[in-house]
């Protein structure tokens, strides 16, 4: 009996172990891999944005390239987490990098996957090959107001009331005035807005606070690797200001577009995969 008693409790110690130290580690984000080569590059995002927007430019890259194309948690669709911070989520990136031994990727981030972008290679400069940098600035807040400084505890209460307090069609109505902004070929302006409209409000807010008080000019000043800087065809007749933001990055490459808006890798397509493969094939 004492030999039965036995073998169960190792069968049920065994269970357990494998069901603490099995789990794999949950991340803020979704990951799409694909490609099969030495040299992978990460793709991220901007805001709200899934990791379908890249769909066209990574498919330049797959037959060379091992490509990982994120989605972060809470935005087009993917399930929330609680917690979401710039900061945690630039984080975590970092760790799974080092966790899945991608070595040496080259970043790619549009918008605020771009200053995630620019964060990773300033922390984690060791982790980090290259890095290009679509249609974003090290402090958004700034270009507005110059003199901006951000906030140690920012409080998002306001902002988060305001875009959960928001009824669909609210909503959407504000996603589409915005994406009007944002995005000139209108065969893609629905996609982009369905990706909000999928996204989980309160992690919105919170990612829209929060990477609005976001300031990365000083720190910028660690980066290391080269660095493609592409940027919008209206920020052409601000260069002074735009350059100002990045004067401590001094690996730094700017090519602004020949026209269209925010979403480059859309409304300027061809000149814009020949400058990010330029960049990446370069040694």
């Amino acid at each position: 009996m004492k030999k039965y008693l036995f073998l169960i409790i190792a069968l049920l110690f065994s269970a357990l172990c494998l069901n603490v130290f099995g789990q794999t580690k949950s991340y803020p984000f979704e990951i799409t891999k694909t490609g099969k080569g030495k040299q992978s590059i990460i793709f991220l995002p901007g805001f709200a944005s899934s990791g379908d927007v890249w769909n066209g430019t990574k498919s330049n890259f797959e037959k060379e390239f091992t490509c990982y194309t994120f989605t972060m948690a809470g935005f087009a669709g993917v399930k929330p987490q609680p917690n979401a911070s710039f900061k945690s989520w630039e984080t975590e990136i970092a760790n799974y990098i080092k966790a899945n031994k991608i070595e040496r990727p080259i970043i790619v981030g549009h918008s605020m996957g771009g200053g995630l972008a620019l964060a990773l290679a300033s922390d984690y400069p060791e982790l980090i090959n290259k890095i290009a940098v679509v249609d974003a600035l090290p402090c958004l807040a700034a270009l507005r107001d110059p003199s901006f400084k951000s906030q140690e505890n920012n409080d998002c209460t306001s902002m988060l009331t305001q875009i959960t307090a928001m009824s669909e069609d609210e909503f959407y109505q504000m996603q589409k005035r915005n994406m009007a902004m944002l995005l000139a070929d209108a065969t893609k302006q629905d996609e982009a807005i369905s990706w909000s409209m999928k996204s989980d409000r309160k992690t919105f807010g919170e990612m829209y606070c929060d990477f609005s008080n976001t300031d990365l000019r000083d720190k910028i000043a660690k980066i290391q690797c080269p660095s493609l800087i592409l940027l919008e065809f209206g920020f052409s007749n601000y260069k002074a200001p735009i350059e100002a933001q990045y004067e401590n990055l001094k690996t730094a490459s700017f090519q602004y577009s020949n026209k269209g808006l925010h979403f480059i890798m859309y409304d300027d397509k061809e000149w814009y995969l020949a400058q990010l493969n330029n960049f990446i094939q370069s040694k």
